[in-house]
């Protein structure tokens, strides 16, 4: 495999271009970041016995896996969702006991408590959606630099504008 420009590329990236490359909706990004994370936080109480480690370091892939998949036009929704899927997937692993007022306040704790895992995740999508959104926002621009090359005549610019700028009235103290 090889770049656009003849240079090899090294097996990481020709490992990477070969994965998956969905683009979900700003809705779809949240369900899966949000169903991802339950899964996560279910499997975490099965097999890990509810830490907060495994959770939180599982919560960063999903964070960027949510940045990276989710359509351009909905980049912004990236660095929302995944706070959002982060709360609902610590839920099996809050340790709440005593009903719902029990669940909710033990929710709220470990939301307090692993806020640098929620910090550190959110800042991932936001900084991987915004990298995207300056991507995006240059190759338009080239884009229509281009156009606009390829539409005016090389010649230089037309007489049209000179002889429309003649024929416009003068106000009173250009005279």
């Amino acid at each position: 495999m090889s770049a656009p420009a003849g240079r090899p590329v090294s097996p990481a990236v020709g490992a990477l271009r070969r994965l998956p490359n969905p683009r979900l909706t700003g809705i779809g990004a949240g369900l899966f970041a949000a169903a991802a994370m339950f899964l996560t936080g279910c499997l975490d109480l099965l097999l890990f016995d509810e830490s907060p480690v495994v959770f939180g370091l599982l919560f960063l892939p999903v964070s960027a896996l949510t940045a990276l998949w989710v359509r351009p036009a909905d980049l912004v929704t990236a660095p929302i969702s995944v706070p959002i899927a982060f709360a609902l997937g610590i839920v099996p692993i809050s340790g709440g006991t005593g009903g719902l007022g029990g669940q909710t306040m033990a929710v709220v704790t470990a939301l307090a408590v692993h806020a640098g895992w929620l910090y550190g995740g959110t800042l991932v999508a936001g900084v991987i959606a915004s990298v995207r959104k300056v991507r995006l926002m240059r190759a338009r621009q080239r884009r229509m630099m281009l156009a606009a090359r390829t539409a005016r005549p090389a010649a230089g610019p037309s007489p049209a504008p000179r002889a429309a700028a003649a024929r416009a009235p003068r106000r009173p103290s250009q005279r």
